[in-house]
C-alpha cells in the first residue's frame, strides 16, 4: 500500500510505522521531523514547519495519491475539517484516531462495544473527539468520504510506564517513588477494572483495518482482551521493579477536586470507571487479530527499557511534593475523624 501518516512516531503510531515498513509498504510520515528515529528506506519523511498550516501541507502533498491516510494528531473539529479538504479525492481510506474515553460516562454497562453511546460530560478532550467523529461520519453519508474511526483505550509502549495518576512530566516520578520505597497514590480502592494494550498488539489490528473494505464507514475499538484491576496493574509494575508496592488509596473525586492536575477528565471521565471491552466487531473485520502481550510481560519490557534509557527518566519534583501533600492531608483527616468517633 501507499500510505501517509500525519505524525507517525508517537506511542500508538510508532509500532504501526515499524510494522508497515517491515511488510514492505511505501509509507510517508508528514511531521516536523523533530524526533530522530531509525526507520527503513521505504519510510520517507515529508517535513513541514506546522502540520496545522493547511497551505503548506497542501503544497507538500501536491500531485500525490494514497491508499490510506491516517492523522494521529487530530484533537479538534477544525483539524478534522482541514483534513477533509486536504484528502478528499486523493485517498481510498482515511483513518481518524478517536478515543475510547468518548464512551458514555457514567457507564450504563461495564461491557463496552462500538454501539455504546458516546457522551462524556467530564472531559473536553473526549467531547471534541466525539465532534470529530460526527463530522467525519456526516461527510461519509453526504459525499462518501472513506472514513474509518479507531478508538484506542490505554495504549503504551516501551518508553513510558502506564499509570492511573501521574504528573505533567509523565510516569517516571511514580516509578522513582516505588524504587525509593515511598507510597504511591492509586485512585479509589484499586478494584475498578481497566485494560492496558501494548502498542505492538494495537498495530496488528490497525494494519488489518488498513485497506479493508469492511472498515469503511465504521468505528472500531482496539484493545487487549486482558482485563485487570488497578491493584493488579500497580503490583505488576512493582514486581517488574523488584520492589514492594506501597499503595495509598485516595478517592477519585478528592483527587479531581483538589485541582492543580487535570484529573477530573482523566479519572472521573475515564480511568475511575470499570470497563471491559468487547472486541467482537474488530475480530470479524480482522480475523487474525489475537492480542498476545500480557500486561505483566509488556510492562516488564517497558521497565527494563526505561531503567536503561536515562532520557526516559524525567524527574518531576513538583508532582512528588504534591503526592506527599495529598497523603499527609489524608492522614491528618483520618486522625481528626478518629478523634470525633471517640
Amino acid at each position: 500500500m501507499n500510505v501517509l501518516f500525519i505524525g507517525g512516531t508517537g506511542t500508538i503510531s510508532m509500532a504501526i510505522t515499524k510494522r508497515l515498513a517491515a511488510e514492505g509498504h511505501q509509507l510517508f510520515l508528514l511531521n516536523r521531523g523533530n524526533r530522530s528515529v531509525q526507520l527503513p528506506d521505504n519510510v520517507k519523511f515529508i517535513r513541514v514547519n506546522d502540520v496545522n498550516d493547511e497551505a503548506e501541507v497542501k503544497a507538500k502533498i501536491a500531485g500525490m495519491k494514497f491508499d490510506v491516510v491516517c492523522d494521529f494528531i487530530i484533537f479538534h473539529k477544525e483539524q478534522a475539517e482541514r483534513d477533509f479538504r486536504l484528502f478528499s479525492g486523493i485517498t481510498n481510506q482515511f483513518i481518524f484516531i478517536s478515543s475510547a474515553s468518548a464512551y458514555h460516562k457514567p457507564l450504563a454497562s461495564y461491557l463496552i462495544t462500538e454501539g455504546t453511546t458516546l457522551a462524556n460530560p467530564y472531559w473536553k478532550y473526549s467531547r471534541e473527539k466525539i465532534e470529530c467523529e460526527e463530522f467525519f461520519l456526516d461527510q461519509y453519508r453526504q459525499s462518501g468520504f472513506p472514513i474509518t474511526i479507531v478508538r484506542p483505550s490505554h495504549t503504551y509502549d516501551e518508553r513510558s510506564v502506564p499509570l492511573g495518576v501521574h504528573g505533567d512530566k509523565g510516569s517516571w516520578q511514580v516509578v522513582k517513588r516505588m524504587l525509593e520505597g515511598k507510597p504511591v497514590i492509586i485512585q479509589g480502592d484499586g478494584t475498578s477494572l481497566w485494560t492496558m494494550t501494548h502498542n505492538s498488539d494495537f498495530a496488528k489490528a490497525f494494519v488489518g483495518l488498513m485497506g479493508n473494505p469492511h472498515a469503511i464507514g465504521e468505528a472500531f475499538q482496539i484493545t487487549s482482551d486482558e482485563t485487570l484491576t488497578w491493584n493488579q496493574i500497580y503490583k505488576s509494575i512493582a514486581q517488574a521493579l523488584g520492589v514492594e508496592l506501597k499503595p495509598y488509596y485516595v478517592s477519585s473525586d478528592f483527587l479531581a477536586e483538589v485541582g492543580h492536575y487535570d484529573l477530573w477528565g482523566s479519572l472521573i471521565g475515564d480511568k475511575s470507571n470499570s470497563v471491559v471491552f468487547d472486541n467482537t466487531k474488530l475480530k470479524k473485520a480482522v480475523p487474525d487479530y489475537i492480542p498476545s502481550v500480557s500486561f505483566s510481560r509488556g510492562v516488564k519490557a517497558t521497565i527494563d527499557y526505561v531503567l536503561s534509557h536515562p532520557e526516559c527518566q524525567c524527574p518531576d519534583p513538583e508532582f512528588d511534593l504534591w503526592c506527599d501533600r495529598i497523603i499527609d492531608a489524608q492522614e491528618r483527616a483520618k486522625k481528626e475523624l478518629k478523634k470525633l468517633s471517640l
